[in-house]
């Protein structure tokens, strides 16, 4: 029951479920009842345009796709809006692929997916698979850090795996896993990179030194939300790093196209942008998209 109320919670408080809110209840009842009755475990659902990906109970790293059309609305149509076919996107932290899906699923752009845990990965290929993206979508089944390596994480958190600390000596569902750097990754240059690594972001920005001083690379989307604390990390850091390559924090609003900058990162994604002109344009000549019967 706990879980339900918070799943209402953030269908309500979602910018698109506060405007439809009757059809995201919908949304999320007809999910209930389909998970919880179908005799397949996956279950094909659509997502943006002719993309489609599957659906579990307990991958909450999708399933608000469902009920929101996207559960992470700012970022990820900073994404929708942004990228080009010419692109290429780093996904660093996948998951189950949600950000992978938009990016080459529906905007062309070429992808290069991290997903360092086994059983994850599998469903993440699984979605590439299903909409036919594997000559646009080069997918890696390690993790990111500073140097290349091995490291434990664990298994049996959803999109809550993570780099295991040292004292968190308790957990028996753990797994060993390979670690690569982002600098290592493509002798060609993303445009975008996404970090979703539960507080590990301090390695990963350690491991693309370089990354970071490519001129084409106009945009990071980043979760900072304390995890960092639990390996020792400042976030604070990272934010000073990122201003350092002239990264500067923003905020998007998908129906106007507008980004507003902020005196720091947020309590959870936060989009770092440079050469903002650049990145306006793009904004403000993206193709329009229609979710949850809004054109944005």
């Amino acid at each position: 029951m706990r879980a339900i109320k918070r799943t209402i919670g953030f269908i309500l408080s979602h910018p698109l479920g506060k405007k439809h809110p009757a059809k995201a209840l919908m949304r999320f009842a007809y999910w209930q009842l389909q998970s919880r009755f179908s005799t397949s475990r996956f279950i094909v659902k659509p997502f943006i345009g002719n993309v489609k990906f599957y659906a579990a109970k307990g991958l909450t790293g999708i399933t608000g796709n469902i009920y929101t059309g996207l559960h992470e609305f700012t970022d990820m149509a900073f994404l929708l809006h942004f990228l080009q076919p010419e692109d290429l996107f780093f996904d660093i932290g996948a998951n189950v692929g949600s950000y992978t899906l938009l990016a080459s699923g529906q905007t062309g752009a070429n992808s290069i997916t991290l997903e360092p845990v086994k059983s994850t990965f599998e469903i993440l290929s699984k979605n590439i698979e299903l909409n036919n993206l594997q000559n646009k979508v080069q997918l890696i089944n390690a993790g990111a850090g500073a140097q290349a390596g091995e490291i434990r994480f664990s298994a049996d958190e959803d999109t809550g795996n993570h780099v295991l600390a040292e004292n968190e000596t308790g957990k028996t569902n753990t797994i060993t896993v390979p670690v690569i750097t982002v600098d290592s990754l493509s002798i060609d240059h993303p445009a975008l990179i996404k970090i979703d690594v539960e507080g590990f972001e301090t390695e990963v920005l350690k491991g693309m030194a370089v990354t970071l001083t490519l001129p084409v690379l106009k945009a990071i989307i980043i979760e900072l939300n304390g995890c960092g604390e639990r390996y020792g990390f400042n976030e604070m850091e990272i934010h000073k790093l990122l201003l350092s390559h002239n990264f500067k924090p923003f905020t998007y609003d998908p129906f106007k196209r507008t980004l507003t900058e902020l005196n720091t990162f947020g309590n959870y994604n936060t989009i770092y942008c440079r050469d903002i002109d650049f990145i306006n344009g793009r904004l403000q000549q993206a193709t329009a998209i229609k979710i949850m019967s809004e054109t944005i």
